[in-house]
Order: structure tokens, then C-alpha cells, then sequence
């Protein structure tokens, strides 16, 4: 019998094989964003968050008069909507059934009529797909089989299945399932019959014209109206077509378009977009880093450009039908067990210096060329199978020698892995040292530039050190009002009326304009971490979007000076709150309770939804901060580091603070996303008893730590003796929720890392302890947490 590795080995062997053979789609998720038009109006839709009540709107504006209308509302986010000449579609996804209903507005004067006035076109089993033309839509059941709604004339033939859907004015067109061969139907003679030869990856049409993108990388356009292109970009996740345009998204967000008043304006050059549409002169894409629609390509847009301010990016749907993961924090977008799925990467193109595609198709094929395409493939095969063994050798030396190949998040003094790795040749030898070996400023410099230069967001300023100096008079002590990991923060109010919060590196007695005197090794190596730590903090914040993290306005790299601006939180940290403002608004349980949800669901975010995933490594009661509103943001990303999967990892060198500390983090330096859930049981416990962290619980005079204190009492079912004692006595609904937050937080504190909870299970406990002690009748059971007594 043979040993169970070596059946692992052939089953990887076995799915490295099928994933190099099988053809790569990139084709765009279904859309929550929409162009019609009514009479001479442009109407642009899209599932928006409400600022009324926080829940999902259909919302469409018709410009250029900027009239908006909310079609439908409520629980939206799994749905998607498509729009063409005077109707919009709106489709409600379900696990079992999807229906569609239609809006028709032909004049402007409809576009005003009551949300009750729609039709509904379908009802059945789920839709992969939907596309809209001018005047029709198409879509694909999860079968694959194509459907078209008001089109009668059109029927596909019997067998026909489609991966990817595209719909023109009178024409439809398709990627077969299998072959990724393109397929056209309908009436438009100069699409239909002159479809391109070969496999794609993604197809979109406009109203007279077409393109697809092969599994090259190539663009391939025909039919009539479809512009001349320069140069393409390289890698192209999607497409969007209009009236005589085409517009293609990067793989890294950029956007390109050929024809008339298609270029994008010069003010969003070097943005990033999450996706973009288009319909006849319109074009719009989602911005990457606030989820805002931005339009252009006609003058309706010169004075509205900005038509929504948050857009959902793309229809939620289960986690586990992401083929290649899930966007990052979308999860906090959708209902709990979904997402809004990652476009898959693009294929690397084969031959980047080749010169850019005609718009017209390639010639038919010759006997010649179809013997060229046999005797490419058998090489890719021959290929495949090498590369495959290649991985099976890596992977049996790794168990022989090793006993298993394991991941390691490395402390390169703050430097994330993956800016690590995409650094020149030159670069990666110094960054590989451990902390300390490595004093020159190159590897940091380049980091730098890589982090802020073309690809900045535009919603992350650069400051000028001397606006920072003048809002806070040159930095003066009585505009500080704390510290954060690399340096102190600072108060100000800048000329535009914004309040902000101000974090400068610590620097040296000199000004930053006077020449540094030259520096011991060990004030070399404290200059080393607080830019770490700055660069840290710029990389985390500038690439994450959640309510429940504290957002961060920009930045000033100056001659020595390393500021950061953050948005001012009014309330200020737990920790003050806890122990340093007595009779402060958090003297209730609920109160309390909501503010442990809403850190918990900021650290939920690092750990699930951000891509890589990220640990913080000081989660603390200082680091939890409170806005007017008291909604409680994670902050002070200075040592977080990127952790590629969430297991344990190789010896890192530690940081944190004592008290807060994950014991087997310490110890034996095994970094896990557990160890931050860790932290955040002490920060409950904190919450719980009103206690310091460390303090002298009895006569003895020693120094206790509080999970040594509280977790006895908790475990004896003796909560009340742990209480804080400043809060007046929990009500009987508010003990059982306060209860049942204590044994959480035992969970979370237990001395092994695979007996805790993750941190969406600690999300969903608290979300029942609130609810629970906002209602009477609530019920909470001790086996609903992760360990029991």
C-alpha cells in the first residue's frame, strides 16, 4: 500500500495539470451599476449605500438636471442591475431563484413615475450572468445556457453554452463553455459571421462593435464603429464598450479608451478603478479607494462628474463561489457568508514587447497555422507536465527534509511582504537581513517611492511640512495629546476647517532642516524602526476602507520629518475613557458592549477580508479610538504586519505591549492571527472589570496581570465579583449578555492559540450579546462560545 503522501502528492499533481489546462476567465461579476437614457437625459444607476438608514438603495440620477430616485431599497446587495436605450433591469439574486424586473422610461417624463411602475420579466433559477444593449438582455443560467428577454426572433441553437455574455444593439456574442471560442447571433452583419478565431478569456460589445481579450493578453475588436487603439495595456481584467468606444480596466486598476471623448480626464490619470461601464457616450467606473462613481465622455458629466459617493463595487454572493477570492473588505458590504468576488488575474502574456492589435480580426486560419497551434499546444502540455513535477519534486523534498513546507512572516523591522516582493533585483538581499544588520537608507527610500509614487491614492494628501508646523505652531506640547508607535500626536485644525489628528516620528534635538550629527548603531537602528513604522502605518491605511478602522488623510516625508494625518477622533482612546474619565458615556453595558463589536468587527476586517490578510500585534485599549458618535476604530498600524495565510509562522521578533501580549507569541515567537485575538479578550476583560491591565488587585502589593485576576472569578460563575464596580448593576437582560461576553473572553485569553476563537466567531458572539441586551426576551447559551467550562 502506498503511503498516504504519496496519494497527496499525485492529487496536487493531479490539480496542477487541470489548473494549467483549463482556460482562464476574467470576465467582470455581475454589475451593480447601470447607463440608460430618457429622451435626452443620461441616467445613471447603481446599488448605493443609504446615509438614512445605512441598508442598500437602487438609486438612479438623471442629468444633466441631477434628479435622483430610489427605485427599491432594503436588502439589495445581492442583486445586479443592467440598462440600456429607455428601461433599466433590476435583478434580485437568491441561493435557489433569481427575479428581474424592468423599468421602462423612454421619455424623461417616466423616469419620474412611482417605483411600483415596473414589469416583471423573469422568474427561475439563478442567473451567472447579465448584460444588457440597446434595446435588449441577455443573460446565462448557471448551466450556462444563454436567455434573452424581448428579443423573440432570437433563439440560440440547441447545445449553445456560454461563460462569458455580451449584448450590442442587434447582436449577442459569447465565450463557449469549454473552448472560450467566440460565438455571435442576431441581426448586426458587421458582428455576427466575422467573429475572431482562438480562445478568450473576456468578451464585451458595444452597440455596433465587439471586442474580446485572448489568453495572450491581446485586445481583438470588430464591427462597425470600433475605434483605432494604440498601445493596449498588458493585462486586462475587463472591458466596457460604448458608441464608438472602448474602454479596458488593468489588472491594476488603470483605464484606458480609444475614441471620441472616451480619454480619461487628467485629474483621475493615475487612479485606480474597481470597474467601469459604459453606453453610448457615457463611461463610469467605481474609484478603488471610496467606492465613489466617477462618469465622463459627455458634457452631462463636465459639472456632475462624481454621480454616488458609495457604491456597492459588485454583487454579493457566497464566499465559497469566488473562484479567486474575494475583494477586500467586502465582506463588511455584504450579508454575513458573502463577498463580492475578485476579478481573476489575468495570464501573464507571453510575448509583452509584441506590437498592439489591430482593431480589424485576424485573417481565417491556414493549414500552416493550425499545424503552428497543434505544435504550440503540445508544447504547452509537455510543459505543463514538467512544471507540474517540478512543484510534486519541490513538494516531496520539502516532506522529506523539512517535515512539511511552512509559510513564515518574516520582521524585516516593518517591512511588509509585499512590498518585499515586488522590489528590483538589487534590493531584495538587504531587506532579507534581520533587523539591525542593515543600516542603509536605500531599501527604505525605495519602498517609499514604490508606496506613494505613480500609483497614490488620490484620497491620501501629501502635506507640506509647512502646513503641519503652522496648525500646530511648530509642533508645541500643548497641541499634543498622545503617542502612538513611532512617535507623538498632535491636535490641529488646518486651513480648510478640518480637524485632524497629527502623528509625528520622534526626531532628533536638531530641526529637520540642520544636518543629522552622525549616529550610534543603536540610534541607528531606533531611526530604522520609526520609519518602519511610518511606512507601515502609509502602507496598511492607504489600501483599507473599513468604518471600524481610523482613516488616514495623508501624509509629509520632508527632509527628516515623518507625519501622518489621520482623521480626529472627539472621544478619544478606550483606555482614557476606562480609566483616566470617569462618568464618561460609556457608563453603560450596552454602551460598552457595542463599542467591543465595533473594534472586533475592525479587526475582523484585517484578519478575513483584507488581501493579504493583516495581524495588528498591539491590539489595546490605547489603540481603540472613539469618534463623536462613539464608534469605536482600530488604530496605530505601526508594527502590523501582512500575514500571507492564517497559520502558525516561523520565529518573528516580537513586539506588543505587556499585559496585552499573546503568551505563545512571546514565548516561542509563533505569530497567528490568533494572537491578536489574544489581545482582544484582555481588551474585554478591560472593558468587563474596568481595570488596568496590570495593576495590585489585593494586599500583597504584586503586580497582577488582569486575565490572572478576572478568568477565576468568570470560570467559578462569579462574574459579579469582576464587574466594575463605577457601573451601576447590570439589569437581569443585561447580565446574561455581560455574562456570556465574559466567558468569550476566557475563549479568546486561553493559553493555546487553536483553542480560541477567530474573530468572526467573536464578531457573531457579540453580535448576539448586543442584541441580547437590548432585548428582554433574549437568550443567550454558554455552548454558543468556542470552549466550554
Amino acid at each position: 500500500m502506498r503511503p498516504p503522501s504519496f496519494v497527496l502528492l499525485l492529487f496536487l499533481l493531479l490539480l496542477v495539470l487541470l489548473s494549467i489546462s483549463l482556460p482562464a476567465s476574467v470576465a467582470s461579476p455581475l454589475s451593480t451599476v447601470a447607463i440608460s437614457r430618457a429622451s435626452n437625459a443620461t441616467v445613471v444607476c447603481a446599488v448605493v449605500r443609504s446615509i438614512a438608514n445605512d441598508e442598500y438603495e437602487l438609486s438612479c440620477t438623471s442629468l444633466p438636471t441631477g434628479l435622483q430616485l430610489t427605485y427599491t431599497s432594503g436588502n439589495i446587495s445581492s442583486s445586479a442591475i443592467a440598462g440600456g436605450e429607455g428601461f433599466l433591469c433590476f435583478l434580485r439574486m437568491s441561493t435557489n431563484v433569481s427575479t428581474m424586473v424592468w423599468w421602462g422610461f423612454y421619455q424623461e417624463s417616466d423616469y419620474y413615475g412611482s417605483s411600483r411602475d415596473y414589469k416583471r420579466v423573469y422568474r427561475g433559477p439563478p442567473l451567472a450572468d447579465l448584460s444588457a444593449g440597446d434595446s435588449r438582455v441577455c443573460g446565462i443560467h448557471a448551466g450556462g445556457r444563454p436567455i434573452c428577454w424581448r428579443w423573440k426572433q432570437l433563439v440560440f441553437p440547441e447545445g449553445v453554452r456560454f461563460s462569458d455574455i455580451a449584448v450590442g444593439r442587434d447582436f449577442v456574442c459569447g465565450l463557449l463553455r469549454g473552448s472560450m471560442e467566440i460565438r455571435c447571433f442576431g441581426n448586426d452583419t458587421g458582428v455576427v459571421g466575422h467573429e475572431p478565431t482562438g480562445s478568450y478569456r473576456t468578451i464585451a460589445a458595444g452597440s455596433r462593435h465587439a471586442c474580446a481579450v485572448s489568453r495572450e493578453g491581446k485586445l481583438v475588436c470588430w464591427g462597425t464603429g470600433a475605434p483605432a487603439m494604440g498601445a493596449t495595456p498588458s493585462e486586462i481584467s475587463s472591458l466596457a464598450l460604448g458608441e464608438n468606444k472602448t474602454c479596458a480596466l488593468g489588472s491594476q486598476g488603470r483605464v484606458t479608451c480609444w475614441g471620441e471623448r472616451s480619454n480619461l480626464p487628467c485629474s483621475l490619470n493615475d487612479t485606480q478603478f474597481m470597474a467601469i461601464q459604459a453606453k453610448g457616450s457615457a463611461i463610469c467606473g467605481i474609484l478603488r479607494v471610496d467606492y465613489s462613481l466617477y462618469c465622463w465622455g459627455s458634457d452631462v458629466f463636465d459639472h456632475n462628474p462624481v454621480v454616488y459617493a458609495n457604491v456597492l463595487p459588485g454583487t454579493c454572493v457566497p464566499i465559497s463561489s469566488c473562484p479567486c477570492g474575494v475583494l477586500e473588505g467586502s465582506g463588511t458590504l455584504c450579508d454575513r457568508g458573502s463577498a463580492v468576488c475578485r476579478l481573476c488575474e489575468p495570464e501573464k502574456i507571453s510575448n509583452p514587447t509584441a506590437s498592439p492589435t489591430p482593431s480589424s480580426p485576424p485573417p481565417p486560419s491556414t493549414n500552416r497555422a493550425e499545424t503552428s497551434h497543434k505544435r504550440r499546444t503540445v508544447f504547452v502540455v509537455i510543459g505543463s507536465v514538467g512544471l507540474a513535477l517540478g512543484v510534486a519534486a519541490s513538494f516531496c523534498f520539502c516532506l522529506l527534509h523539512f517535515g512539511r513546507c511552512n509559510g513564515r512572516v518574516h520582521d524585516l523591522g516593518g517591512m511588509h511582504s509585499a512590498a518585499a516582493g515586488a522590489l528590483p533585483p538589487a534590493v531584495p538581499s538587504a531587506l532579507a537581513r534581520p533587523h539591525g544588520s542593515e543600516t542603509s537608507h536605500t531599501p527604505i527610500e525605495w519602498r517609499f517611492s514604490s508606496l506613494v509614487g505613480g500609483g497614490r491614492s488620490p484620497m491620501v494628501e501629501e502635506f507640506p511640512l509647512s502646513v503641519l508646523l503652522a496648525a500646530t505652531d511648530n509642533f508645541a506640547e500643548s497641541h499634543k495629546t498622545g503617542s502612538g508607535s513611532f512617535g507623538s500626536v498632535y491636535r490641529a485644525t488646518l486651513d480648510d476647517g478640518r480637524v485632524v489628528a497629527i502623528k509625528r516620528a520622534e526626531t532628533s534635538a536638531s530641526t529637520s532642516n540642520t544636518p543629522a550629527a552622525p549616529s550610534s548603531a543603536a540610534a541607528e537602528n531606533k531611526r530604522h524602526d520609526k520609519e518602519s513604522a511610518f511606512l507601515s502605518e502609509l502602507a496598511l491605511l492607504s489600501r483599507v476602507n473599513h468604518k471600524n478602522l481610523v482613516r488616514l488623510l495623508g501624509y509629509c516625508k520632508q527632509g527628516a520629518e515623518r507625519v501622518l494625518v489621520y482623521e480626529f477622533m472627539t472621544n478619544g482612546t478606550l483606555h482614557d475613557q476606562l480609566h483616566k474619565l470617569p462618568g464618561a458615556s460609556l457608563a453603560s453595558w450596552s454602551a460598552r458592549l457595542r463599542v467591543a463589536l465595533d473594534a472586533a468587527r475592525g479587526l475582523e476586517y484585517l484578519h478575513t477580508y483584507a488581501v493579504p490578510p493583516i495581524i495588528h500585534r498591539d491590539i489595546k485599549s490605547s489603540n481603540i479610538l472613539l469618534d463623536d458618535t462613539w464608534t469605536a476604530k482600530v488604530s496605530d498600524f505601526g508594527l502590523s504586519l501582512m500575514n500571507p495565510v492564517d497559520e502558525e509562522q516561523g520565529p518573528v521578533r516580537t513586539a506588543g505591549t505587556v499585559g496585552y501580549m499573546d503568551p505563545e507569541y512571546y514565548r516561542l515567537q509563533h505569530l497567528t492571527a490568533k494572537s491578536d485575538v489574544y489581545s482582544f479578550g484582555v481588551v474585554l476583560l478591560e472593558l468587563l472589570t474596568g481595570c488596568k491591565v496590570i495593576r495590585r488587585y489585593d494586599d500583597s502589593g504584586t503586580p497582577k496581570n488582569i486575565v490572572e485576576f478576572a478568568v477565576p472569578h468568570i470560570v467559578a460563575h462569579d462574574i459579579h465579583r469582576v464587574l466594575d464596580p463605577n457601573l451601576p448593576p447590570p439589569i437581569p437582560s443585561e447580565i446574561e449578555a455581560v455574562t456570556y461576553v465574559g466567558y468569550l473572553a476566557i475563549d479568546c485569553v486561553s493559553p493555546e492559540g487553536r483553542e480560541r476563537p477567530t474573530m468572526t466567531e467573536v464578531v457573531d458572539g457579540l453580535e448576539r450579546a448586543v442584541a441580547a441586551c437590548d432585548t428582554p426576551a433574549g437568550s443567550l447559551d454558554r455552548s454558543t462560545t468556542v470552549r466550554s467550562i
